[in-house]
């Protein structure tokens, strides 16, 4: 495996980029599709967006070294596979299936075929506790933000 290096902002600013694109499609379909209303969907969406941008800084500020920026990579991958999956299930269009195969999960893959040729691959070796990292890491980010996103809803009735 090669010495570590950085790898470019094209891969840790990917991140936020991805996350842009496949949002946008959750930002316009989500409150129609779960009924939620929309104003806590966007405070959601925003706060997440927050996560994912302090994720690609980290990766930018380590040259993708960061920890928090691998696993948030992972978990954007896996949250890609979650949408597949929801849509599957349901045996029609979900928020975010149109963009999950289309962005995100081809970021997620590129982004960690470049990683591994800088000598800094996802796993660090162990592919199961980068998933676990990576599942755990969406599941606390996503509940954090829709909770914070109906509390503000509540405060503000």
């Amino acid at each position: 495996m090669p010495a570590k290096t950085a790898v470019p902002a094209t891969v840790t600013w990917g991140l936020l980029a991805a996350w842009v694109l496949n949002d946008v499609e959750e930002l316009a379909t989500m409150a129609r599709f779960s009924q939620v209303p929309q104003r806590r969907v966007n405070i959601a969406i925003g706060l997440m967006g927050c996560v994912v941008a302090a994720a690609s800084a980290e990766g930018a500020r380590t040259g993708g070294r960061s920890r928090f920026f691998r696993t948030a990579v992972t978990a954007f991958g896996l949250h890609g596979v979650t949408h597949l999956a929801s849509a599957a299930a349901l045996g029609r269009y979900t928020p975010g299936v149109a963009t999950a195969p289309t962005v995100v999960i081809p970021y997620a893959l590129w982004a960690a075929h470049r990683m591994r040729s800088a000598g800094m691959p996802l796993t660090n070796g162990d592919a199961l506790e980068a998933v676990l990292h990576g599942l755990g890491l969406a599941a606390v980010t996503t509940a954090t933000v829709h909770a914070v996103a109906w509390l503000a809803m509540r405060r503000s009735t």
